[in-house]
């Protein structure tokens, strides 16, 4: 029987164990993009405690227009290299692997100085905040796919033991392969051929310049949250799996969700076994179409659904976010026989302050 507590091979990289703590944006980092000392108090704490792989904060490629939110961590430049190499140092003196993730926020922006107008694929107005971005140019778009290049070298000037593309949760990558954010009619729009382009780009020129060894992952959106027509469809996310494994890539981790969909990546109240790994038959349809590992994240709350996942061969890997903000010695207390996590998915976590959580029981 197949354990979360068995080691793993992501290409190049051996990780101990199966457990990952999926890509969380802590909002602790410093003004100007670089690690603060408390993200490195956080990775310590994860690292000490046994969780195999660890994901960082979604790092923004692109400067002012890549950025999300204040408090996120960026790697538009070379001066942020020695702030992940810190991360990479600590993480590894506790045995632990080292991935960063890279993005852009795309349409997805909670605010921008004065005069700057966020960009996406196609002027598709963000329906939670009004914005209406405006389309890439082409030549925008080839820069683009220059500064993910970039980062994805700069992570492995820092130590990362691999990088993963965020293509998932309603940022720019996976504006590019949902029909409904992209409403283009060049080579970058129309078939989800075409949709995919950029991704293929991003990963052909960043494997030049890091090198076919380096392990590049990536986080896949297989839905938008919505059912109607016009969304992303799982065909379509299966066929962007399979382009990325003839690419080359290490892992795929699963999960779904924009920020307008009330049926996110985030659901709340997960509370029994059957409410639990909501992706999973998306993850167990991308499994049957790649031959690399697959990681599944979302709503995993019991070591038995958890254990039942890897068993059946739904997916190679678990990932947890909001679990490990409330237990970051989680993978120690279920060794130590801790069925299941003690979060409730109150979804109270995330504050501008920072991660923590803020989970009040009623009395």
């Amino acid at each position: 029987m197949s354990t979360p507590f068995q080691p793993l091979s992501l290409g190049s990289m051996v990780i101990k164990n199966r457990f990952v703590r999926s890509a969380t944006n802590d909002y602790m980092g410093n003004l100007d993009g670089t690690i603060s000392d408390l993200e490195i108090k956080l990775y310590r704490t994860l690292a000490v405690n046994d969780v195999g792989l660890i994901i960082t904060a979604h790092s923004y490629v692109q400067y002012p227009l890549g950025e999300a939110s204040t408090g996120q961590n960026a790697i538009y430049n070379d001066k942020f290299i020695e702030g992940y190499r810190r991360v990479a140092d600590t993480v590894h003196q506790h045995g632990s692997k080292l991935v960063m993730q890279i993005s852009h926020a795309g349409r997805q922006v909670k605010a921008l100085a004065e005069g700057l107008v966020p960009v996406a694929p196609s002027a598709v107005t963000e329906s939670s905040t009004g914005i209406t971005p405006r389309a890439l140019t082409d030549e925008e778009i080839w820069e683009l796919i220059d500064c993910y290049a970039a980062a994805m070298l700069r992570a492995k000037k820092a130590g990362c033991d691999g990088v993963q593309v965020h293509i998932a949760h309603g940022y720019l990558l996976s504006e590019f392969i949902s029909p409904y954010t992209n409403k283009r009619e060049d080579r970058w729009g129309g078939s989800i051929e075409n949709r995919t382009r950029i991704i293929k780009e991003i990963i052909i020129r960043g494997k030049k310049l890091t090198g076919e060894d380096f392990p590049v992952l990536v986080k896949l959106n297989t839905t938008d949250g919505f059912e109607e027509a016009g969304y992303l469809t799982l065909e379509d996310a299966i066929y962007t799996a399979k382009l990325l494994y003839r690419l080359g890539v290490a892992a795929i981790e699963v999960s779904g969700g924009i920020r307008e969909s009330k049926k996110g990546f985030s659901r709340p109240g997960i509370i029994t076994p059957e409410q639990e790994a909501y992706f999973s038959t998306a993850a167990k349809a991308i499994k049957d179409a790649v031959a690399c590992p697959v990681i599944l994240v979302g709503g995993l709350r019991s070591q038995a659904v958890m254990e039942s996942v890897i068993d059946k061969g739904i997916a190679d890997m678990v990932a947890l976010c909001r679990p490990f903000i409330k237990e970051p010695d989680l993978v120690k207390r279920f060794l130590n026989g801790q069925a299941k996590v003690t979060c409730v998915s109150c979804n109270n976590c995330r504050s501008p302050q920072g991660i923590r959580c803020n989970y009040k029981a009623k009395e």
